[in-house]
């Protein structure tokens, strides 16, 4: 099955920034694509009206902006006319979602990973995808992964799959017969924040997830900042308490040892004398067990500290905190602000923070948008035969 590199109608590159705009943000009204566009409204008109002619923008609704007159027409385009594939790979599943062309979820799957060869876990992406689809035609697919990758295209470092140096997009393409793109879980993340998600708006905002690891997403002029390192887990080990926990490098009270789910989970099982896991962790620190609290705090402080050289060092417009660990945020709400007081100047303000979901089907929409992105820029990769 062939997918096609660029829209129905592709647009020209003096108009595709109004496609772009209108699909971000639609429906949405010519003055607000105009203003957000800086076009005079000549400009728009004549930029915009091929596009409608071709169907890739359409009219819909109305809009009243209080002035005298007819009310204007929303622009909008077509999103469930294309059909995307996002998927998360974790050490044991693979959990997938079929997505419309703005990312929004119309179906979702998670399977077991019990053999991690790349042929075996190669098929059951494969597999994924055809179910998914569901007889429609699947446009691209994407996939995040916890780990270093290269030009979107292929794993270097992928520890928890034990994968190096592995061309993941062409071999999933070659298996599909769909474009397929791959890029670290977390950029993957950030850039669904950038295009539909709490980060839309802002020119300037970062994303700080919880769970297994501490993660670091960062957009400043309206682009994700990545490098050749990203995927690496820097931030991990970002200083937080000089008085904490050792984490397995030897960093004395650093991210990954004051923040991570697995670390918060030990330290507690320590503290009672047996095993308990990270939600009941948090359990128990909600319901006020000394030593629970105390822990759930320490990381509450920590990840405040966190936010706090977050805000003092990119003066992000927002700042968005998700992944499985998510609720620490909430249940040491108090130590998070405590933390953050610590390392600002009382003068400067606090920009929004937005706690998203622990679900991981959201971070398929990010795997999602690897591919909705290629595909409105007409750079989806080729698709190369099998055995080839």
């Amino acid at each position: 099955m062939k997918s096609p590199s660029a829209w129905s109608v592709p647009p020209t590159d003096a108009s595709l920034p109004v496609a772009i705009e209108v699909l971000r943000r639609g429906p949405i009204s010519r003055a607000a694509v105009a203003r957000r566009l800086k076009l005079s409204p000549g400009s728009l008109s004549r930029l915009s009206a091929p596009l409608l002619e071709g169907g890739l923008l359409r009219e819909v609704g109305e809009h009243n902006d209080g002035r005298v007159g007819r009310p204007t027409r929303l622009l909008d385009v077509d999103i469930d006319a294309k059909h995307f594939v996002g998927m998360k790979l974790r050490e044991n599943e693979i959990i997938a979602a079929r997505t419309n062309l703005r990312g929004e979820i119309q179906n979702h799957r998670t399977l077991a990973i019990t053999d991690r060869s790349p042929e075996v876990v190669v098929g059951q992406i494969a597999g994924l995808a055809a179910d998914l689809g569901e007889g429609l035609q699947i446009d691209g697919i994407g996939l995040g992964i916890g780990g270093l990758i290269r030009d979107r295209q292929y794993v270097v470092d992928a520890k928890f799959l034990g994968w190096t140096e592995l061309p993941l997009a062409k071999l999933v393409g070659a298996a599909t017969g769909i474009p397929t793109l791959v890029d670290n879980d977390l950029v993957a993340f950030t850039e669904y924040e950038h295009w539909f998600g709490e980060g839309r708006e802002d020119d300037r905002f970062a994303v700080v997830t919880l769970g297994v690891g501490t993660g670091f997403g960062l957009v400043a002029n309206g682009a994700i900042v990545t490098g050749k390192d990203y995927g690496i887990g820097l931030v991990g080990h970002w200083p937080l308490d000089p008085a904490g926990p050792v984490c397995y490098a030897g960093h004395r009270g650093c991210a990954t040892s004051v923040l991570n789910s697995d670390s918060i989970a030990r330290h507690v099982s320590a503290a009672l004398g047996r095993t308990v896991g990270y939600e009941e962790a948090l359990d128990l620190a909600e319901a006020g067990d000394p030593a629970a609290r105390r822990v759930a705090d320490d990381g509450g402080r920590g990840l405040g500290r966190l936010l706090a050289a977050i805000c003092n060092l990119t003066l992000p417009e927002r700042i968005i905190i998700a992944g499985e660990g998510v609720r620490l945020a909430s249940v040491a709400e108090d130590a998070v602000r405590e933390g953050l007081a610590l390392d600002r100047d009382p003068r400067a303000s606090t920009p929004p923070i937005v706690l998203g979901t622990k679900d991981n089907v959201d971070w398929c929409r990010g795997a999602a948008v690897l591919a909705i992105q290629a595909f409105v820029h007409g750079k989806l990769p080729a698709v190369a035969a099998a055995g080839s």
